[in-house]
Parts: structure tokens; sequence; C-alpha cells
């Protein structure tokens, strides 16, 4: 998109966020960056740290999803939105409404209402695979694809409540794109991983972390695919400067059980003990080498398995989280 180079990045600070905000800058744009709290050095400091920041085209704003206003002022002057600001976690949640999807569906909600209000062109939506699995309902020799949902129903049974959050987050955004007729495309990644910029580790850097320690989880619904952090950025800004780019996007680097990734961590560090997990770790997930097709055809290349895993190990013992 030409033009105004100037666009908006929800949940800056976050692991996704941070690379995103400085793979924006290397491409020229100016960014507001936004924080939930401007006085956290754990949230503002790594970003100001981006040395494009010299140049005075990183604003940051301080944020409450909740908070219209707030939300307002971090958007006026941009052309373009990326959402990514969202609570995640593989941990339990003792009040859903509260923790994840009031601040999910609801902050989605007045992010697009401020976009539509202030004429910004394109908004993209950090989803999750967590929006297409678990899906009990998806046809067994099918493989799964945009196409799917994730079964909400059974996420409330099972207390699921971020595939929860993420789905109904996501749904909530199409409905307002069709009704509002705002330009909404969304990038729905797998278990992000590798180099991390803030000084605290998200939810699948730990997953990453806990198998080093020994834990025998499987996520079992949390788990269709790895995929670079340095990818996940760039499927964000193909999406948004491709006006062809519409609807979901997969974004993994192979659609591949939980187990396939424990298997392939062992092979590459022989020298630590980790636990025997299955191979087949998500019931009814058909493997594929190309799930993320749509964004293949926007010229995605994908970092592979591998390197991923290498990325993340030696970011994790950078930052000292493993020795």
């Amino acid at each position: 998109m030409a033009g105004d180079k100037t666009v908006c990045v929800t949940g800056g600070s976050g692991f996704i966020g941070a690379w995103l905000v400085r793979l924006l800058l290397d491409r020229g744009y100016s960014v507001h960056a936004t924080v939930q709290n401007l006085h956290d050095e754990n949230e503002t400091k790594h970003l100001e740290d981006l040395e494009e920041h010299k140049s005075n085209r990183l604003r940051l704003f301080q944020i409450d999803l909740l908070d219209y206003d707030s939300i307002l002022k971090a958007i006026t002057g941009v052309s373009g939105v990326f959402h990514l600001a969202s609570p995640c976690t593989v941990d339990k949640i003792l009040d859903p409404e509260k923790e994840v999807l009031g601040p999910a569906i609801k902050g989605t909600n007045n992010v697009l209402v401020a976009a539509k209000e202030l004429g910004v062109k394109r908004v993209v939506i950090t989803s999750s695979i967590s929006a297409i699995v678990p899906s009990r309902h998806w046809p067994a020799d099918v493989v799964k694809n945009e196409d799917c949902w994730t079964d909400v129903e059974y996420c409330k049974q099972k207390e699921l409540w971020y595939p929860a959050s993420k789905t109904l987050a996501e749904k909530a955004a199409w409905e307002f794109a069709k009704e509002k007729g705002l330009e909404v495309v969304v990038v729905n990644p797998g278990t992000v991983m590798g180099p991390v910029l803030p000084p605290t580790l998200n939810a699948s850097m730990l997953m990453l972390l806990r198998l080093f320690q020994g834990c025998t989880e499987t996520y079992e619904d949390f788990f269709m695919g790895s995929v670079h952090v340095k990818d996940v950025a760039l499927a964000h800004i193909l999406v948004y400067e491709n006006p062809a780019a519409t609807g979901r996007h997969l974004c993994v680097e192979a659609i591949s059980h939980y187990g396939d990734f424990a298997a392939k961590v062992a092979e590459l560090y022989p020298e630590h003990q980790f636990p025997s997990i299955p191979r087949d770790t998500q019931p009814g997930l058909l493997r594929s080498k190309d799930g993320a097709k749509k964004l293949m055809d926007l010229g995605m290349q994908f970092i592979s398995m591998e390197q991923i895993i290498k990325d993340s190990v030696e970011s994790l013992k950078s930052k000292g989280f493993l020795s």
C-alpha cells in the first residue's frame, strides 16, 4: 500500500508484536506501538532499544483494551492497524470472562470501532490456530484449513478458555467487518517460537522450556504446528501490503503433532534427557507440509522446524532460562 506509512501495532511489547514493530521500522514505516504500562521497563525498554528508534518513527502509547478513548488516541493518524493485543496463557484460568473472554472480544471490537471511525484502510488481526482447533467435527480424511473453526461448546465443557476467546473474538471481527464494511484480514499462527525480544517468555516458549524441564504434557487441544516468530511478523506485513490477501491465513511451518516437535527437539539435543512423548499427540490431525498454502501463494517461505528449535533454544540460553 503506497501513501501514508504510519501504522498502529496493539500489543507491540509482546513476543510477536516486538518483532512486527522491528520489521515495520526496517521497512520504513512509522509505528504507534501500544503497551499496557508506559512506566514498566519490561514492556518498553526492548522497544526503545530497536536502533531505528533514533529516527523517531516509533511512538509508544499506553492503552487498556476496555478503554475506548485510549485506543482512539493510539490509532489516530494511522492508515493501518495490526491488532495483536489479547490475553494469552496455557495455564489455568479462574475467571474466564474477566481474564480472557471480555478483553479478547470487547477489546477487538473497540479496536475495530476506532479503526472504522478514524477511516483506517486495513486492519490485520492476529487470531490463532486456537480458532481452528480443537474442532472435533471436522471430517477425519480432510487436512484442516482456514474453513475449519474451533468448537466453542467443546471448549466451554473442557474449560479451554483461550481457544474459546480467540474463536469468539475472530468471529466477532468478521461480523463487524461484514456489517460495517471495514477491510479486515486475519493471520492464524501456530505455536510461535524463536528469538525473544521482550524480557519475559510467551506461552509457546514456556512450552519448549517445560519440555527441557521434563514436562510430559501433550497440548492435545493447543498444537497444530510450529512457526518462527519472524515468519509470523512477516506474514502480517505480507497480508497488510497485498490487496489480494483476504480472509484467514493459517501460519505454520507445517501442520504437525506436538509429538513430532518433541521428537525433533530430542534428536537435536541428545545430551539432554527428554520424557518419552507419543508421536500422535493431536487425535485426528492430519499432517501436511503445505498447511499454510494461502501464505505460500503470497510468496511466504517458512523457516524449518529444525531452525525454529535451534533459534529458540539459543534464545533461551542467551537469556539465562536454559543452561
